[in-house]
């Protein structure tokens, strides 16, 4: 049976709405006293009463947290799947208490922002869930050479928990964990920090060509391109270490041409100073003459006791091919051999793609076995 909808706020768009078709109507616009009269606002007041609670028989899933707002704290877990029925049908289960188990720990601190992201790579889906599969997810691609290579490292259940206080990353992390118990093996953790005003461990402003909050969803969250699986999105992750003797060895416009943005300022260079081999040039993606976005929520995470000083790449996209072809730039070059200037200072230690379903489908895939 379809749903009820939740009445809508009155919308001026469907006031304009009216009007145009008052205008196509008549051969004109109607006047501001048939405007401001009786009828016209009776009109306007029952297709807006209509509409919202015209019943939806499909209405669209809720995705996850993935345009959630930017916060100051993250833990990244990338776990494999223990062998066995058991093990599979134990994740199956604790798909429909992701949720709540979020809730419950962010009740504790209602202004703290806490969200929990949950993607499955590409194996692991076929495992947990059969068919179908969303049209686009596959195994990591590796782009680059020996030295210089984007590497596909093990991992079947990806999750991305963000906050303003790590307390509250920390104990969500433990309560997802502690439910899964042995059926899943932790391959990675990291836990990110916001550094200053946005910026990398290098220093500079990272996600600055975010999409802004209009237009997040039209990039991220996939549509009817693929209809059983509105509502989701791919997440690609990679973490990278720096060599920050050498990074800290240049000036500060060597630096500004590795980037191509200024350090201070965040401002991208004028096309005719920016190597075509800096990071900007070649991670900037355009198809049919527009560009495509990705949403990033890169962390800096690090231990400077033992040297290790890093940044955990996280990119969200409504597809795996900006991102990807986003990495073939940087790795192989753009035309081939002319490769990012990042990587002589930065190397991938991890990566994995993985899809994230929507939040209803999320909790639906507890009663889905393969």
């Amino acid at each position: 049976m379809g749903r009820v909808a939740t009445p809508a706020p009155f919308q001026l768009d469907r006031v304009v709405w009216i009007v145009d078709c008052f205008a196509a109507d008549r051969g004109q616009a109607p006047s501001q006293q048939e405007i401001l009269s009786p009828l016209f606002f009776a009109t306007v007041f029952a297709l807006c009463i209509d509409e919202a609670f015209t019943p939806m028989t499909n209405p669209t899933p809720d995705p996850q947290a993935v345009c959630a707002p930017i916060t100051r704290s993250a833990i990244f877990i990338v776990a494999t799947l223990a062998p066995g029925s058991d093990a599979a049908e134990k994740v199956r289960g604790w798909c429909a208490d992701i949720a709540a188990l979020t809730r419950s720990v962010g009740k504790r601190v209602p202004t703290g922002y806490l969200s929990c992201v949950c993607g499955f790579g590409s194996s692991a889906w076929d495992t947990l869930f059969g068919g179908p599969r969303p049209v686009s997810l596959h195994a990591f691609r590796e782009f680059g050479d020996e030295g210089r290579r984007a590497v596909a490292t093990p991992g079947d259940i990806l999750l991305h928990i963000r906050a303003d206080q790590m307390d509250l990353c920390f104990e969500l992390a433990t309560q997802l964990l502690s439910a899964l118990g042995d059926a899943v093996s932790v391959v990675d953790e990291v836990q990110g920090f916001r550094y200053f005003d946005m910026r990398s461990i290098i220093g500079f402003v990272d996600g600055t060509e975010n999409p802004d909050d209009r237009h997040m969803a039209k990039f991220t969250i996939i549509g009817d391109e693929d209809p059983a699986f509105t509502g989701g999105s791919y997440v690609l992750v990679q973490k990278y270490l720096h060599k920050m003797d050498a990074w800290n060895g240049l000036s500060v416009e060597a630096q500004e041409r590795v980037i191509g943005r200024t350090k201070l300022s965040d401002i991208e260079l004028d096309d005719a100073a920016k190597p075509t081999n800096s990071h900007s040039a070649l991670t900037t993606i355009t198809k049919d003459g527009q560009e495509v976005k990705i949403l990033r929520d890169n962390m800096p995470f690090g231990r400077p006791g033992v040297g290790e000083f890093g940044t955990y790449f996280i990119g969200y996209a409504r597809s795996p091919e900006p991102i990807e072809l986003m990495l073939e730039n940087m790795f192989v070059g753009r035309p081939k051999g002319n490769y990012d200037r990042l990587l002589d200072f930065s190397t991938a230690v991890t990566g994995g793609l993985f899809f994230v379903p929507s939040a209803d489908l999320l909790e639906e895939l507890a009663d889905r076995a393969p």
